[in-house]
């Protein structure tokens, strides 16, 4: 099941989160593994001469660190397999395109992005007694990290 979080211009602008709360209102009444993934319906109309993407404009990318700083267990729900993880990283870690290689992350940037979404997560997912450690350990393999288990127990 895919729900959307339906952003405009005005959201972004204005750095409202509203759409997100929404979004999350039954995940966030009762924290479980099992919430449909989410993807991100983003209305923001470019000029024809434009040729950013979406994580290259400053209030889109600004909206994202608002979000992510509010909920950074949200990659967890994301819908991997339509590429959402992937973009959500992107709003938030320096990157650069590519026509062949797709989208290539600053690897410190990449390095620091996924240890700081570890510890917060895996503090979330304690915090609500939820053993999501294998989605944890998915989420970093999506992103090209392999985690060792030996890394949770000292956590």
């Amino acid at each position: 099941m895919r729900d959307a979080i339906s952003l405009t211009t005005e959201h972004l602008a204005q750095l409202n989160l509203a759409p997100a709360h929404s979004a999350l209102a039954g995940l966030l009444a009762q924290p479980s593994l099992d919430y449909p993934a989410l993807k991100f319906d983003i209305d923001f109309p470019q000029a024809s001469d434009d040729p950013r993407e979406l994580s290259e404009i400053p209030e889109v990318r600004l909206w994202f660190i608002r979000l992510d700083s509010r909920y950074p267990w949200l990659p967890l729900y994301l819908d991997w397999e339509a590429g959402e993880l992937a973009r959500y990283t992107a709003m938030l870690v320096p990157h650069q395109f590519s026509p062949v290689d797709g989208i290539r992350y600053n690897p410190e940037a990449l390095e620091i992005y996924v240890m700081n979404k570890v510890f917060s997560v895996h503090h979330w997912l304690q915090s609500n007694e939820l053993d999501g450690i294998k989605r944890l350990q998915q989420m970093t393999q999506m992103l090209g990290y392999e985690l060792d288990d030996g890394l949770f127990q000292l956590l």
